[in-house]
């Protein structure tokens, strides 16, 4: 299981359209996530970040026409996506799906074994033991202060938007991965919501400090409390500015079209 190894992830002149669409959504991003630092993805609605997310964690809708991802020496592209996550690639999603009739231990704990399952080898040699995995989700579900009575419930049904992405926090941290991308997390989260959230990254972050965290967002009110290293902001499908989070800040203030009209001459 991965672990945080201290790699980066390398994206290098990646362009990416939908599949069956003749329409190029990623023009060619150029970006470097470091291992250990907290990257923030801004822009307009339309401007290619979930895109990027899907592409990275291997979604098959999206076709990726050049380029390539590198991560420990490795073009991740040529990898599946369960490849992509056993490698240590984390997506937290946007619109996490709701599964009736599989309780969240379970679920968490074939994600688990999924990513120990060693190829040439029965999964049952592989596969963590029941003990160890109670007490290990346990150990998660108290870090992040999570009642036990939650493992208990069917996946995402009858989540409140903010039990959904409380969920996708304790399966990164029950996978302990490098690089976790995190997809608009912020997405319907009231501000309650949306600070026990955020805690719940800084925390999985403390515990494995050599992860590489990509926040995709909107808005600055999730990097009040997830603070970034980097800022880079995505438009028309490229990296158009990069600065630290007072970059944040002036996009909250003044919002994109001063950026747009620096880069591409008008406001329409």
């Amino acid at each position: 299981m991965a672990n945080g190894n201290g790699s980066n992830l390398e994206i290098r002149d990646l362009r990416v359209q939908i599949e069956g669409e003749d329409r190029e959504i990623l023009k060619g991003i150029n970006l470097t996530v470091e291992a250990g630092k907290i990257h923030a993805i801004m822009g307009p609605n339309g401007s290619g970040k979930s895109t990027l997310a899907y592409t990275l964690a291997g979604h098959p809708r999206y076709e990726v026409l050049d380029g390539e991802v590198l991560y420990n020496g490795e073009n991740i592209l040529e990898m599946e996506a369960d490849e992509r996550s056993k490698a240590g690639i984390f997506l937290a999603f946007q619109y996490p799906v709701s599964v009736a009739g599989v309780s969240v231990a379970n679920f968490l704990r074939a994600a688990v074994n999924a990513h120990r399952a060693e190829e040439g080898k029965d999964v049952r040699q592989t596969a963590i033991p029941v003990a160890e995995y109670r007490r290990l989700l346990n150990e998660r579900m108290k870090l992040l202060d999570m009642s036990p009575e939650f493992a208990r419930r069917y996946l995402n049904e009858g989540f409140s938007g903010g039990e959904k992405k409380r969920l996708e926090i304790l399966q990164m941290a029950m996978l302990q991965p490098s690089v976790a991308i995190l997809d608009e997390t912020d997405s319907g989260l009231d501000i309650d919501a949306l600070r026990i959230v955020a805690n719940g990254v800084n925390t999985v972050k403390q515990q494995n400090p050599n992860m590489g965290v990509l926040v995709i967002t909107h808005y600055q009110r999730l990097l009040d409390y997830i603070k970034p290293d980097v800022v880079h902001v995505l438009m028309d499908g490229k990296i158009v500015r990069e600065g630290g989070p007072e970059l944040a800040l002036e996009l909250e203030d003044k919002g994109y079209d001063w950026i747009r009209e620096e880069v591409f001459g008008n406001v329409s």
